[in-house]
């Protein structure tokens, strides 16, 4: 973060928008917009969000409303938002549906295979920050990834980055929906870009496609069933009706990304960081169970998959044994734990017996 500075009046400011644009790419940035702060119109839809109650138990989204609806208010005197976006798509994304289709395996979302995404887009924000900074001097920012109370989709699309799809992330004609958002405030007053238009069309590939219909009308999504809020965001008990739903998802779901016609555009990611590590690209979920604290932690060093939290990772997985073909080797590895000291580890593991023992013949 830097000093709110005054301005320096000699700047060109829509010449240094443009070498802004183009040195974007020599720090791994694929698109780059630039962006006003008027939130008013994504105020509307948050608070519709929240009175609906679709934000489940995430609070924080109600209690920093004000703040995700007013960017200056995270960094006062900011009056412009520098948008961008990385890919991560890896070239074997399209395999995804073998491990989702084989329920021996665990599927986590692509987005979290390698290194958590905050530190490496916040790593290389700053880096873009200073190099503007060692050009033009001093000037006020703030950096951001998914770090703050910031209503990153609604800016990126005011800044031209791509629209809302229907399952509400955003899309790219030239990107799909596979990339990251970050945003640098600056109180630099650069010219801001164009919106571009919604390209989706009638198609519905993404809520036909979604395992718990919570994509419940075009652009409005209930994460109170999604889920990646579910495995990831969500504590405790799984609502019965959801379990069976889930699948083999442990960590996330992409399916509605994954029908979504646009993604055939997407970039195949060149970041060593995002290449996923340990195996977790399609890995076994008796392996996975056998895991002690100390294991998920060592290998989760560094990555998203950290989020879910020990307990959770385990309720996730037991569910998706409890999804699994009936199997011996299934039965064997929920017997492990059930006794285990959480109360929550337990519930699902009984439950995931109980449905091994259903489908018993």
């Amino acid at each position: 973060m830097a000093r709110m500075q005054e301005q320096q009046p000699l700047l060109d400011y829509a010449a240094l928008a443009a070498d802004i644009k183009r040195w974007a790419s020599d720090f791994g940035f694929e698109d780059l917009g630039i962006t006003d702060l008027d939130l008013s119109e994504a105020e509307v839809g948050l608070h519709e969000y929240l009175d609906a109650g679709h934000h489940g138990s995430m609070q924080w989204l109600e209690e920093r409303a004000h703040m995700r609806t007013h960017p200056d208010t995270l960094h006062p005197g900011a009056i412009r938002a520098i948008c961008v976006s990385m890919n991560f798509a890896q070239a074997n994304i399209k395999q995804a549906w073998d491990v989702i289709h084989d329920d021996q395996k665990g599927y986590i979302s692509r987005y979290a295979l390698g290194r958590d995404y905050h530190k490496v887009m916040r790593k290389r924000l700053q880096k873009f920050a200073d190099h503007i900074q060692s050009v033009i001097g001093p000037f006020g920012y703030r950096a951001f990834c998914d770090s703050a109370p910031i209503m990153e989709k609604p800016l990126a699309q005011k800044a031209g980055l791509g629209w809302r799809g229907k399952h509400t992330l955003t899309m790219s004609r030239g990107a799909g929906s596979y990339f990251f958002l970050g945003e640098i405030l600056t109180d630099l007053p650069l010219p801001i870009d164009a919106p571009v238009s919604d390209h989706c069309g009638t198609c519905t590939r993404c809520i036909t496609a979604c395992p718990t219909g919570a994509i419940v009308a075009p652009y409005k999504l209930d994460a109170r069933r999604c889920i990646a809020y579910l495995t990831i965001e969500h504590k405790g008990s799984i609502d019965l009706e959801l379990r069976p739903l889930m699948g083999n998802r442990i960590f996330g779901c992409d399916d509605c990304q994954l029908v979504c016609p646009w993604n055939k555009y997407a970039q195949i990611t060149m970041e060593a960081d995002f290449a996923p590590r340990n195996g977790l690209e399609g890995p076994q979920l008796a392996d996975l169970f056998a895991w002690d604290e100390e294991t998920y932690l060592s290998k989760t060093e560094g990555m998203s998959v950290r989020r879910a939290g020990y307990e959770s990772w385990l309720r996730n997985i037991a569910i998706a044994l409890g999804n699994a073909a009936y199997s011996p080797a299934v039965i064997e590895a929920l017997n492990t734990r059930i006794n285990d000291p959480s109360a929550i580890v337990r519930e699902h593991v009984q439950w995931a017996l109980a449905q091994q023992q259903g489908k018993r013949r």
